[in-house]
């Protein structure tokens, strides 16, 4: 055997062990070194002389009464009259003699109490009172043999106490990894349960202890005991004061949540992030291989990836800046590889960058075209379900997301039947695989200008929200979990595409993101109502291509509509025919094409080339 091994073993299990125990016992040794600091400090010698001269004066006062008791009893003793002169003055005497020596003593009680016996001393005093009788009674109750067990609760007691405060005292030693930063060892310090106890009162946090603190891939973590009437909510609404004593600098995360079991709560402070060494561009290889979900991005807690539902109503929150759009493409670009994918864009930026790729709508027109045709085909294949007697369309889906929900909403306010379509399509389109996503920058149901309707927001179950402005919008971004807290996610170009996920937990997701390279180079899929056919299988998913140089004289989709008008189309419907282009990208073309001069309209609003092209 090697002993040296064993030994070192054993010594770190019994270390282990011990600091195990330190944290429950730490309270009972602060409260006792409180309680012998408070007797020390207050055994002064101005006290001292006071407890003294207490002393003598009531021992006078004591002899005093004692006196004037005795000459009571023999002026009684001397007359039977209780009236004579003798017997009452005697009876004043004692009377008064009682009052000062009550007085005395009160006094002597006070003085004591000034300067108190030491918390040792007392301990001894208090632990004899018990041990001596204990003795006395085994020798006592013994006859043939001797009984120890008086004596034996006694030396365990006595013991307890000794071995509470021992490990009360003993100071938890936390491994500290090399890697660490310099702020990360100063919070596991001052997380140290040694520390945290000694402290915790100064901040008005007695009652709580912490755990040995733990380094994860996410950051520090402990669990912390809450006695008394402490609870998670509680120390929660303490966060400032836990800020303070560990001296952590304001802009960190610092998170509070229940633990496992109850009595105790889990602090997590986010000085690093999990998804800090992954790359956030998204690929298709980030499509998972389950049909019915999607990739939304990685727990900056635990580095885990985070799945959503790819067939549930969507709603996207976030504050301008806090990189919405770029954590929108990602699921927009796994719908367009699954199914077929209708954008409308109130603003127009994103319908740059996807209108070579799926179908956008943009202007009012388009909009509302857009709106009717997601509905029409949301109607028809509730019809075909009927015929063929299903309760889910089996199809492929028609994913519709909205950006941005508030400007889309004015477009159609005054249009309250094209309204009503658009709450059906998030009512009534999921189970018809016609589904909708939204995503705002003002995640409000009330007011002039709401974010998002009313009606609809109900509807939209799946809940994600980046940096919002305040508490009003973290409510509709993120309904009943609105306590997450997505108002106060830091403002900085490194929480760029970081929120919350309803219904995960208070833990800061990092989105995956997609540039515009990334959207050019997705296969071109333009959904059209006639595209869709009775019962029709789910789609092959579309693959990315190798990305080639266009050559160069290849025509752009303006130049196309240009050539169009120049061979005799003069309608949009008549360019739309000869150029194969959507209405809304034909119908964008003409515009600007209109506005540089390169086409005009006649008096009859027929479209003509313009002197330029002419």
């Amino acid at each position: 055997m090697d002993w040296k091994q064993a030994w070192s073993t054993t010594t770190n299990t019994t270390n282990s062990a011990l600091d195990s125990l330190a944290p429950v016992c730490a309270p009972f040794a602060v409260r006792w070194d409180l309680e012998a600091d408070r007797r020390n400090k207050l055994r002064t010698q101005g006290h001292l002389k006071a407890l003294m001269a207490a002393q003598k004066e009531h021992n006078a006062a004591r002899s005093t009464h004692a006196t004037a008791k005795s000459q009571q009893l023999t002026a009684r003793a001397a007359s039977n009259n209780p009236f004579a002169a003798g017997r009452r003055a005697a009876r004043v005497a004692s009377k008064a003699a009682s009052r000062h020596e009550k007085d005395t003593r009160a006094k002597l009680k006070a003085a004591r109490v000034n300067y108190p016996s030491t918390l040792k001393a007392r301990a001894i005093q208090a632990h004899s009172v018990h041990a001596v009788p204990s003795a006395i009674a085994s020798a006592l109750t013994s006859t043939s043999h001797l009984t120890v067990w008086p004596v034996a609760t006694s030396a365990v007691l006595i013991g307890s106490n000794v071995a509470a405060l021992a490990l009360g005292r003993r100071r938890v030693r936390v491994p500290v990894d090399e890697s660490l930063s310099l702020e990360e060892r100063q919070l596991m310090e001052r997380l140290d349960p040694s520390y945290w106890v000694e402290h915790a009162p100064d901040r008005g946090l007695s009652g709580t202890v912490t755990t040995p603190p733990a380094m994860e891939p996410g950051g520090v973590r402990c669990e912390i005991r809450l006695d008394g009437t402490w609870t998670v909510k509680t120390l929660v609404e303490k966060v400032d004061s836990v800020r303070a004593l560990l001296g952590a600098r304001t802009a960190l995360r610092i998170r509070i949540t229940s633990a496992s079991r109850g009595g105790w709560a889990v602090l997590s402070l986010a000085t690093r992030s999990a998804a800090a060494g992954v790359s956030s561009l998204w690929t298709p290889d980030r499509i998972p291989s389950d049909p019915l979900s999607m990739s939304l991005g990685l727990d900056t807690e635990t580095g885990n990836e985070v799945l959503i539902p790819f067939d549930e109503r969507l709603l996207v929150s976030g504050a301008s800046g806090t990189g919405k759009s770029w954590s929108f493409r990602p699921l927009m670009a796994t719908a367009h590889l699954r199914g077929d994918l209708l954008l409308i864009d109130g603003k127009g930026e994103e319908a740059n960058i996807w209108e070579s790729v799926c179908r956008v709508a943009v202007e009012a027109a388009e909009i509302a075209a857009a709106i009717d045709e997601a509905h029409a085909e949301m109607t028809r294949r509730k019809h075909d379900m009927k015929k063929r007697g299903i309760s889910v369309w089996d199809g492929h889906q028609l994913t519709v997301p909205i950006d941005e929900g508030q400007v889309v909403l004015a477009a159609i306010a005054r249009d309250k039947e094209r309204l009503q379509r658009l709450i059906e399509l998030s009512s009534l389109g999921r189970s018809r695989g016609v589904v909708l996503w939204w995503a705002t920058q003002y995640p409000l149901t009330d007011g002039s200008a709401p974010g998002v309707h009313k009606l609809i927001a109900p509807n939209l179950l799946t809940r994600f929200s980046l940096r919002v402005a305040g508490t009003t919008q973290a409510q509709v971004a993120l309904d009943d979990c609105a306590h997450y807290a997505p108002h106060q996610i830091p403002d900085g170009r490194e929480y760029r595409g970081h929120g919350y996920l309803k219904g995960y937990g208070p833990r800061l997701l990092r989105t995956w993101t997609l540039d515009d390279a990334g959207v050019r180079a997705l296969p071109k899929a333009i959904w059209t109502p006639d595209q869709s056919t009775s019962g029709q299988a789910p789609r092959t998913p579309l693959h990315l291509v190798k990305d080639t140089p266009a050559p160069p004289d290849a025509a752009t989709n303006r130049d196309k509509v240009l050539a169009a008008v120049q061979s005799g189309a003069r309608t949009a419907r008549d360019v739309a025919d000869a150029t194969g282009l959507n209405k809304g990208t034909v119908s964008r073309e003409i515009k600007a094409l209109t506005a540089n001069g390169a086409l005009h309209r006649a008096d009859d609003g027929m479209l003509l080339p313009g002197r330029d092209a002419a």
